[in-house]
Parts: C-alpha cells; sequence; structure tokens
C-alpha cells in the first residue's frame, strides 16, 4: 500500500517542489564542472556561492564559514575527527552525551580504540543535560564538546550558549550537531557562541547527499578527505552542484517560512498527544515537554512492541518510526530511551511522530482513529499486557 499519512520527518523529507525547479538546470544543460575556467563552469560556481550565502543567512554566519560536504553523518565526522586529528590524536579529550546521533557516538568510539579519552554525559529523565556535569568533566586536555542541539528521537532541545560557553571557559572547542534543529527553529551561530555545527540538506525539504559544515573563522580543524582541495581544502572532490543549489533554495525556504510552519505544526502535535492520552491506557511520553522541538512527539506505549504497531499501521498506509530512522533495523532497544531510564520494555514500545509542512488536521484525525484499535488488538495478545 502506499503511503498516505507520512509522520517521519525527523527521518526525511520530501523534496518541496520549489527546490526541484532550482535544481533542475543543474541537472540538465547546466551541468559544468565549478573549477574549470569556462564562462559556463564560471556559472555553476556562481550558483555554489549563491547557495552559500543562503545557507549562512539562514544560521547567520559568514558564508566563508560554510563547507559543503556529502551528509550530516559527515558533517559530525569532520567536525569531530577533524578536531582531534589536529590536536594531535591522544592529546585530544573529548566530552559527548549519552544521547548522540550514531553519527558523532560512532566517532567517539573510534578515537576511543585509537586511545583517546572521551567522556559520556548523562541526561535527566527528559533527555536535558545537566550544565553542572559539563563542567565537571571538563578539565585542561579537553580539546572539544560534541553536543546535539535537538534530540532526533525526543525533540529535547539543550541549552546550548550555556553548553558553548562552560566549554569555552576551559579552553575547549564546541561543535553542536543541529541536523534536527535547523529549519525547525531559530539558530544563530553568533548568540549560540559555537565553533562548529552540523546539518542537513534532506532534513529542510532539501535533496539527500549534502550536508553542511558551519566552522568559525580561525578555528582549526584537519580534512578527512583529501584530492583537489574543494572546498578551500577542507573537503575535497568535485561539489554536487544541483544537490547544493537544491539546499540553498531549501534554506532560504526555512527562513521565510520557519515561524509560519512552527505555528501550525504545534497546535497539530499537542493535538495528536492530547489524543493519545484520551484515548490509549497506560502510556509514556518521552523527552522534555516544553524545551522539545514543536513537530516531534515520542510516546511508550506500554506492554507491546513498537515494531508490530508499526507493522500494522503501514498496512493502512501510516509511516512514522519507532527509535530513530538510522538505527531501526537494530533488535537493540533505543540508546536515547535507555539513557532517559526507560526499561528495554517501555524502550521497544516507543513510537516517534514527526510531522512537517504537508501534514494537515485531518492527518492527525486519521491517526488518532487508527491507532488505538491496532493498540487494543495487540494487547489482547500481550501476555505482558494481560499480566500487568
Amino acid at each position: 500500500m502506499n503511503i498516505k499519512f507520512y509522520f517521519d520527518y525527523n527521518a526525511t523529507t520530501p523534496l518541496d517542489p520549489r527546490v526541484l525547479e532550482a535544481m533542475s538546470p543543474f541537472l540538465g544543460e547546466r551541468f559544468h564542472n565549478p573549477s574549470s575556467f569556462y564562462r559556463q563552469a564560471g556559472e555553476a560556481r556562481a550558483a555554489l556561492d549563491t547557495a552559500r550565502e543562503k545557507v549562512a543567512r539562514l544560521i547567520n554566519a559568514h558564508p566563508d564559514e560554510i563547507f559543503f560536504t556529502g551528509s550530516g553523518t559527515e558533517s559530525d565526522n569532520l567536525a569531530v575527527l577533524g578536531s582531534v586529528r589536529k590536536a594531535g590524536e591522544k592529546d585530544g579529550r573529548v566530552v559527548t552525551s549519552a544521547i548522540e546521533h550514531p553519527a558523532v557516538l560512532k566517532c567517539c568510539e573510534h578515537l576511543e580504540s585509537g586511545g583517546v579519552s572521551v567522556t559520556y554525559l548523562s541526561v535527566d529523565r527528559v533527555g536535558r543535560i545537566d550544565p553542572g556535569s559539563l563542567e565537571e568533566a571538563l578539565d585542561g586536555s579537553t580539546r572539544l564538546v560534541t553536543l546535539m542541539t535537538a534530540n532526533n528521537e525526543i525533540g529535547t532541545i539543550q541549552d546550548i550558549g550555556r553548553l558553548a560557553a562552560i566549554a569555552h571557559g576551559r579552553g575547549a572547542l564546541f561543535h553542536t550537531d543541529a541536523v534536527q534543529a535547523v529549519g525547525k527553529i531559530p539558530v544563530d551561530v553568533r548568540a549560540l557562541d559555537v565553533d562548529l555545527l552540523s546539518f542537513s540538506g534532506h532534513k529542510i525539504y532539501g535533496p539527500k547527499g549534502v550536508g553542511v559544515l558551519y566552522k568559525k573563522k580561525g578555528v582549526k580543524i584537519d580534512p578527512l578527505i583529501f584530492g583537489g582541495g574543494h572546498e578551500r581544502g577542507l573537503r575535497s572532490g568535485t561539489e554536487n552542484v544541483p544537490g547544493i543549489v537544491g539546499v540553498g533554495r531549501a534554506a532560504e525556504l526555512a527562513a521565510e517560512e520557519m515561524v509560519a510552519e512552527g505555528a501550525k505544526l504545534k497546535p497539530m502535535r499537542d493535538r495528536l498527544q492530547r489524543g493519545l492520552l484520551q484515548r490509549i491506557p497506560d502510556i509514556l511520553i518521552n523527552g522534555d515537554t516544553d524545551a522539545r522541538l514543536v513537530n516531534t512527539l515520542n510516546v511508550s506505549i506500554r506492554h507491546i512492541e513498537g515494531e508490530s504497531i508499526l507493522a500494522m499501521l503501514d498496512s493502512e498506509g501510516f509511516a512514522l518510526s519507532s527509535g530513530s530512522a538510522c538505527s531501526s533495523k537494530s533488535l537493540e532497544p533505543s540508546h536515547v530511551l535507555l539513557a532517559l531510564g526507560l526499561t528495554h520494555e517501555d524502550a521497544h514500545g516507543s513510537l516517534r511522530f514527526s510531522l512537517g509542512r504537508y501534514n494537515t488536521d485531518g492527518d492527525v484525525s486519521h491517526l488518532l482513529e487508527a491507532l488505538p484499535p491496532v493498540v487494543e488488538r495487540l494487547r489482547s495478545m500481550s501476555p505482558f499486557w494481560k499480566k500487568s
């Protein structure tokens, strides 16, 4: 069955038709390599420069501080690994949190395997990092602190400005994975005073295959990819011109429409939360209900598995997630939910609803009608529910 009701915008967003329109010429007759020297190549280079300016405006950066990569994951890797390599491998201690995206956590595991010391901060029941715990974790050898702006599973938003100030007070660089935040909430790199920031085009209605790294002027990191010296020597490889043009247009639209879009999505998200609490007994709301992305709702429906719910909803045309899309094939419960203190059973019963640009109130109504009977049916077969 085709998808009728899409509630998985945190996994990826559909390409906005206006973005596709901007990309189209560069998928056809304007195909040229921006590093060549003839006129058409200069036009491709100019298109890259324009896209860089649009992306910079979205986060209040200077265009020279914007670097294009192949994904948000690559941007995270470049920020984390590039910072430590510049410090001299084992000399660069890292502080992160237990609820980061695998793009950061796997980097940290790799660094640990090479002898780098990594500290993982715990979070409270709603996913917030205690600034005091960061202060305690820092010492003079800390090269980098990397903490996400907003969590991809539960939507909890951290006080990045305060956390960055603490890191800087001990002489450490501060990186934030803002993949889920940019385009949903205002992100101002000047106000936050971060050194490095990552995000991805396909989370803001742009194309897949383009990531963005903001690097503050004066910050030094080592490249991970070597070659022709593209992106001012930080990320070699011929630029994905149509994709970058698309991300530029997507950033422009996000800057124009983000506030209005948030004002539309928050009431829909809150209505969905109220409806679930009213219609389904014994469920948990995961994450901070105040400092949370306006489009995100994560719940644990107790005594049944989220994967079973997804399968039944999928047969009725609904698309949503249990845990994060990047690790959805794993049978292990979400590391984020376990870090909040949930049991394995409750973590396995989680569902993430993430709304977006093309959702309607009618979509929410259909979901509220479809989900309770699915839960009732599955619980009727669950020995855990019967026991409870």
